[in-house]
């Protein structure tokens, strides 16, 4: 649960950001009369995301299991690639998001409402889409025949609702940048167990060779239905029995990843005090 929690706080953040900083542009130079058309793309945006999440959750029932499984395996390698370029993104741009965006609706402020409407679209729903698969491969990885992956996940995006509407406010500020690092570097041990988990999938659905030859298996010291296997499969995607396939995917992508994530920046650090308050 708490991964999917911090898909939704991580990724719902992002989105919120962008809304707030759009909005506060308009507000703050006076251009109210804007703002119908920037809700409008960003109802088009949530409402796209949304239909998207619907389609991969009820499309894929319709097909066979080894379908099905083959679906799975892909988005969730997909969703990997995706994610893993959104946090590499974020830790780059974070400091200048909002000059970014400015200039975005500078431009589209001078076309008329129809470019207003594409450019909120265009900014919340590549998040929107993004989030949508993600959230899909990492439920359909975590999930464990409860609600709990997905009550998990409308959580985060609460949470990040939330703090949205208190930058917007001046309520709230901390380091952005320490925070999409921090948070982007537990994405990506996430994203290591939806690959692993989706790697398993294509071997089930007969793509990837492998599928009896485990790693090891410690289910008898951590059983799956277990409290703390429950946990470990929530946090971390954890599986005490994965193949060979799996666990050498799992190393690949998670070392690394990791490493180059956490490497220093070179882009010059600006104060706390600049980072923290995006919708100035």
């Amino acid at each position: 649960m708490f991964s999917n929690y911090l898909i939704g706080l991580r990724e719902g953040l992002e989105a919120s950001l962008v809304v707030c900083i759009l909005i506060a542009y308009l507000v703050k130079t006076g251009r109210r009369e804007a703002l119908k058309p920037i809700w409008t793309g960003i109802a088009i945006a949530v409402a796209l995301a949304l239909g998207f999440g619907f389609a991969l959750e009820f499309g894929s029932q319709e097909l066979t299991f080894q379908a099905q499984e083959a679906l799975g395996g892909s988005l969730s390698i997909l969703a990997v690639g995706l994610v893993t370029w959104m946090v590499f993104w974020m830790r780059r741009t974070a400091r200048h998001l909002k000059s970014e965006l400015h200039g975005r609706l500078d431009a589209a402020l001078a076309m008329g409402t129809g470019a207003l409407v594409a450019t909120a679209f265009l900014a919340v729903g590549r998040e929107g889409l993004e989030t949508a698969l993600f959230v899909w491969a990492s439920v359909h990885a975590a999930s464990d025949g409860t609600p709990r992956p997905l009550i998990g996940v409308a959580l985060g995006i609460a949470t990040a609702v939330l703090l949205g509407w208190l930058f917007y406010r001046g309520a709230l500020r901390i380091n952005l940048a320490k925070f999409f690092t921090w948070t982007g570097g537990m994405l990506v041990v996430v994203a290591a167990g939806v690959l692993a988990y989706g790697v398993h999938d294509l071997q089930e659905a007969g793509w990837v060779p492998g599928l009896t030859n485990l790693a090891f298996d410690i289910s008898g010291t951590i059983p799956p239905d277990s409290w703390y296997g429950t946990l470990l499969k929530g946090v971390l995607n954890f599986q005490p029995d994965p193949t060979v396939v799996q666990l050498t995917v799992w190393l690949l992508y998670l070392v690394p990843v990791l490493t180059l994530f956490l490497l220093p920046s070179r882009t010059p650090v600006r104060t706390a005090g600049t980072a923290a308050s995006p919708v100035k």
